[in-house]
């Protein structure tokens, strides 16, 4: 059966192509970083509420944060100053960010405490692992009902709703519930010793059924109420409330009647049913399908312990006349090749065979798993939120890609290329003083950058002139493509480039088409890219062989793809090169010695303090130090001595 290549599918916790930013794990576009790459963001958000994430360039979790308004959220962060340095130094580090709308605030905040404790992300404040979330208590121990906060094991007689993300979620709840539904919260104790209302009931927080202020009837009616509310329940409160204000106004009240508005307006701010952690699922993926346009997105819900532990989603290449329960099936037999499945998988389509699908999963689970497709309750809200994100992920990238295709367009009329380039390398050095030299190449096409594909190369030449960046240059193409031509002479393979983009003027570019003339390699277009006037970003000038240099309108889309392009190589090149440069300043002669890896040359430095100290150590003193048996004693001493 056809379907999705398992080498198509897209991990969002891997470097995405494109602007960085994974918009929920997929993101196409040039690399923007820090305020232009959240400000990017914005034309793709509206006022949901949900969580986002930032992620720094290896895809690694820098904060998780959720917003009433994501698009208003968000926007704070596009802001270039009034930041603290801490969230400054977090938006620079920002490579990209991924987006999950919710129903409501609460969910969100649910989910990004969820969130936060699974990653840890650094620019986070990590809350306590308690290995549970505080809840509310409705005690019954009393017959005139206490709510609190409670954490832990549910041992006290009661109600318990939650779980609560943090205490100060609990609190701000508590704090509603008692201005609109006037609950105690003072201990068994103290209600007995009081004689009267206290401070509560004067700023209309309790009944203070303390001192006889509401019978027990009427409290266990405000304690129903709230009990109800909390679960979710539709009640009348509301729609009394409203009536109770409006008798008030009207017979000129107008200090209960604010009273009354005030604990409407309250009601609005309490905790709702809470489907972002279920209570009727403990365990299950809900995976939910998206096509339109010949593309499609497959985001994947987990549920472990009530909780939603964060979503996937996942862009598989699909035939443009696959349907959607091939594409599904498809998708299932390759996310869960690797994957225990857990117990019960839900589903938004019905896929083709069922029961083999459900067989295969039982056999490599080694337990029964179950696929479902609900159409009612909880289990298919479910499915439904991750249905409504999925949509909305594939909405957001098929508007980047078409923003990719656009500017790949641009990049060909602009330089007179036959069409729009599938495949674009960029190359640069990094050397210092002609130490460490290294070169670097990247990729990118309608995908965005293809960061799986990029390579650097060491420079090996023994011949070259410190800093001759022409010979770096020619060794670099001559192994790129000398394999490219063994591997490929027939040129038939995507790794074949349609452009090369090279850091330099009229001098680098001849040089490259002489290297690419002696290889046999001479109709790949090349661009050189060379800083104008006073080496300002936005005065590059181009150059072609055989033709004028030319440049673009400074506030040209395509100029700032081809610098984003050039930046990226250049810091591509730094990386490995500094990568080099560190890996050689830690080098010591003990890296030479057979049998000495890195536990045994720690144990050697800290025992001895230097390199140098252990070449002059004698054999009984290598002998005493930590983690050196006799033999490789004798194997350091007859290393140095025989070097001597």
């Amino acid at each position: 059966m056809a379907g999705p290549d398992p080498s198509d599918l897209t991990d969002p916790a891997a470097p995405q192509p494109g602007t960085g930013p994974a918009v929920q794990g997929g993101a196409a576009g040039p690399a923007l970083t820090g305020h232009a790459l959240i400000a990017a963001q914005l034309r793709t958000l509206d006022s949901s509420p949900g969580v986002y994430r930032m992620l720094d360039a290896q895809a690694q979790v820098l904060y998780v944060g959720k917003a009433r308004n994501l698009k208003a959220r968000v926007s704070n962060y596009a802001r270039p100053s009034g930041h603290s340095g801490r969230i400054a130094r977090m938006i620079r580090e920002t490579a990209q960010m991924m987006f999950l709308t919710t129903r409501t605030e609460t969910e969100a905040l649910l989910l990004e405490q969820n969130l936060i404790k699974q990653l840890k992300p650094r620019y986070n404040v990590l809350l306590r692992d308690d290995k549970s979330f505080p809840n509310i208590l409705v005690s019954k121990t009393h017959r005139f009902a206490q709510i609190k906060k409670h954490r832990g094991k549910r041992s006290e007689a009661g109600s318990y709703y939650g779980p609560f993300a943090s205490a100060g979620a609990v609190n701000r709840t508590l704090n509603q519930l008692q201005k609109v539904f006037l609950l105690r919260n003072c201990s068994d104790a103290m209600f007995e010793s009081r004689t009267r209302p206290c401070l509560l009931y004067q700023i209309k927080r309790c009944a203070a059924p303390c001192v006889g202020y509401v019978s027990e009837e009427d409290y266990a009616g405000l304690v129903n109420d709230a009990e109800r509310f909390l679960q979710g329940r539709s009640t009348n409160v509301q729609a009394t409330l409203a009536k109770a204000m409006a008798e008030a106004s009207d017979a000129m009240e107008f200090e209960r009647a604010a009273a009354l508005r005030d604990r409407i307006r309250a009601l609005t701010n309490v905790q709702q049913a809470q489907g972002v952690n279920p209570r009727g699922v403990a365990e299950a993926d809900v995976v939910a399908l998206h096509m339109e346009g010949g593309q499609a997105c497959v985001q994947v819900f987990f549920i472990r312990g009530h909780q939603n532990w964060g979503n996937r989603d996942f862009y598989p290449r699909t035939p443009s006349d696959a349907e959607e329960p091939e594409v599904l099936q498809a998708f299932l037999a390759q996310f869960y090749d690797d994957k225990e499945p857990p117990r019960l998988i839900l589903l938004s389509h019905a896929i083709d065979d069922p029961d083999l699908m459900t067989q295969l999963l039982t056999d490599r689970a080694g337990r029964k798993v179950t696929l479902g497709v609900p159409q009612r309750g909880e289990k298919a809200e479910l499915v439904e939120n991750a249905a409504r994100n999925a949509r909305e992920s594939l909405a957001r990238r098929m508007s980047e890609n078409a923003t990719q295709t656009r500017l790949l367009d641009g990049l060909a009329e602009a330089f007179g290329l036959e069409g729009p380039p599938k495949r674009i390398e960029v190359y640069d050095n990094s050397h210092n003083q002609g130490t460490d030299a290294v070169g670097g190449m990247i990729v990118a096409g309608a995908e965005g950058f293809l960061k799986s594909q990029y390579r650097k190369f060491n420079i090996r030449g023994e011949d070259l002139t410190p800093g001759d960046d022409f010979g770096m240059m020619k060794e670099v193409l001559t192994r790129r493509f000398s394999r490219l031509l063994k591997e490929d002479p027939g040129r038939e393979s995507e790794a074949w480039p349609d452009l090369l983009l090279i850091d330099g003027g009229a001098g680098q570019v001849s040089a490259v088409a002489q290297i690419m003339k002696e290889m046999g390699v001479e109709d790949i277009p090349m661009v050189g890219v060379a800083k104008g006037v006073d080496r300002d970003a936005g005065k590059e000038e181009f150059h072609r062989t055989g033709q004028r240099p030319f440049a673009l309108q400074h506030n040209d889309p395509v100029l700032y793809f081809v610098q984003r392009l050039r930046d990226e190589a250049h810091r591509w090149a730094i990386g490995a090169h500094r990568a080099k440069r560190s890996k050689a300043v830690g080098a010591t002669p003990l890296d030479d010695i057979p049998g000495v890896g890195a536990t045994r040359k720690r144990a050697l430095l800290q025992h001895f303090g230097s390199a140098k100290a252990v070449a002059r150590a004698g054999l009984s003193d290598l002998k005493a130090a930590p983690g050196i048996s006799e033999a490789m004693a004798q194997a350091i001493h007859d290393f140095f001595h025989a070097r001597g």
